[in-house]
């Protein structure tokens, strides 16, 4: 049993495993923060690696994601405790008008994979729950997702209410999805594109270091 053992069962997407080898970790004395740092956000980072280069699919990410929550049930107690501070803090929503949730939670999963607090507001979020989401969560990132081709207008929409309500230079802003190009987001003023979870995690770990 060892942190190489969690990084395996995280990658292979054996939830039971990472599980068990959490605890048996923990049991020995490991920190959860060694555990955190040393075996689940590389083995997240490794899944990310390999869906970019075309050798895992969503599938496999959704699994590999379903494995490091299943240490992370475990882990996520005991890092409050410690105080281990995360990154970051991302809200993650599907714009309005759009119910599509597994892209969106593909991000979310990736994104925590690699260390920050996730707030995610679901499907169909409104622009004005966007915004609340700046006061009540204090977001670093605000990460839309649209599936469809018609909802595209709901991050131009989300952006200006931003802008309206003051809040727009308080955090980065990223969109991503099917229909989303890296010239769609520049020209609606988005801080960050990700065409896939992979490099979402990436991108945004990118604009908190800017």
């Amino acid at each position: 049993m060892s942190i190489e053992t969690i990084y395996d069962a995280v990658l292979r997407g054996d939830a039971p495993t990472a599980k068990a080898d959490t605890q048996a970790e923990l049991d020995a004395g490991a920190s959860a923060e060694q555990i955190l740092n040393e075996a689940c956000i590389p083995a997240m980072t490794e899944v990310g690696r390999l869906f970019e280069i075309g050798e895992k699919f969503v599938p496999e990410m959704l699994i590999a994601a379903r494995a490091m929550n299943s240490s992370m049930e475990l882990l996520k107690p005991l890092l409050a405790e410690e105080g281990i501070e995360q990154i970051g803090t991302v809200v993650v929503g599907t714009v309005a008008g759009d119910l599509h949730d597994i892209g969106k939670n593909l991000v979310a999963m990736m994104m925590e994979g690699a260390g920050f607090k996730i707030v995610d507001l679901g499907t169909d979020v409104s622009p004005a729950a966007f915004v609340d989401s700046v006061s009540n969560d204090s977001p670093d990132i605000i990460a839309m997702s649209a599936l469809l081709t018609t909802t595209t207008k709901s991050i131009i929409a989300t952006i200006e209410a931003l802008e309206e309500a003051g809040v727009r230079g308080q955090v980065k802003v990223m969109v991503g999805g099917a229909p989303i190009t890296q010239d769609f987001a520049d020209k609606v003023g988005a801080d960050g594109f990700a065409p896939d979870a992979g490099s979402a995690a990436r991108k945004a770990k990118e604009l908190l270091a800017a």
